[in-house]
């Protein structure tokens, strides 16, 4: 059975263009030409990943987003856009984005993120990645982080750096591959925001004395555990 695509643009000549690649590829596809029609289509078909652009009219894609994650916390989201500023990126992310692709783009590069969004989405499916920090235990598929019974939730770009570190527990994760791996780009402004989100996980473990994250100035950043 082929992956279901839902495809929200309001661009005419690339829907066509990227419907019928996707459907050569073999997935089916549905479309939308704005956030109003795609959130009607969803929650009434579902897909099994969602592709939208941001700036469409009616209803952009930020707020069908939000309508989306009401109903779905897990759907993937890869969103299209023409806007480049950092806080346009942050703000989709925030929302509940996996992936971002800025326009122009080119059709191999979409469906290379697709496959990977749809790949980690059906493992998750069938089991919750998880990694024991201290007395922490990290859920990357739900971003949330428990201690002795109480959870909280993560934000997308707090669990995205929290699960490269504790991925290289001991070692140095250099900042700039931080930033390109999240923002898929190093500059001055995402180093003040890598910064804000590595002090909001610290207090998220705080509760854990053997816990710490160590910046290492000029580098990057590594999580220890005492034993």
């Amino acid at each position: 059975m082929s992956d279901k695509i839902l495809f929200v643009e309001d661009e005419k000549d690339l829907t066509l263009i990227v419907t019928d690649t996707l459907r050569g590829q073999g997935y089916e596809v549905i479309t939308a030409s704005n956030g109003i029609e795609g959130l009607e289509i969803f929650r009434s078909s579902g897909a099994d990943i969602i592709v939208a652009d941001v700036m469409m009219p009616g209803m952009d894609g930020f707020s069908m987003a939000r309508q989306i994650r009401k109903i779905s916390a897990n759907v993937p989201l890869l969103f299209l856009t023409a806007k480049s500023t950092i806080d346009d990126v942050e703000q989709g992310f925030e929302i509940g984005a996996n992936d971002y692709l800025k326009k122009p783009f080119e059709l191999r590069e979409l469906i290379v993120r697709m496959k990977a969004l749809l790949r980690r989405h059906n493992t998750s499916r069938c089991e919750d990645i998880k990694y024991f920090i201290g007395r922490y235990i990290f859920n990357v598929t739900n971003q949330t982080l428990s201690l002795e019974g109480r959870s909280v939730v993560l934000s997308h770009f707090e669990a995205k750096i929290l699960e490269r570190l504790v991925t290289n527990v001991g070692k140095t994760v250099d900042a700039s591959d931080l930033m390109i791996a999240i923002w898929q780009r190093d500059e001055p402004s995402n180093r003040n925001s890598l910064h804000g989100y590595i002090h909001k996980i610290r207090r998220a473990l705080r509760q854990d004395s053997s816990i710490s994250i160590i910046n290492q100035r000029g580098f990057g950043y590594m999580l220890t555990i005492c034993k």
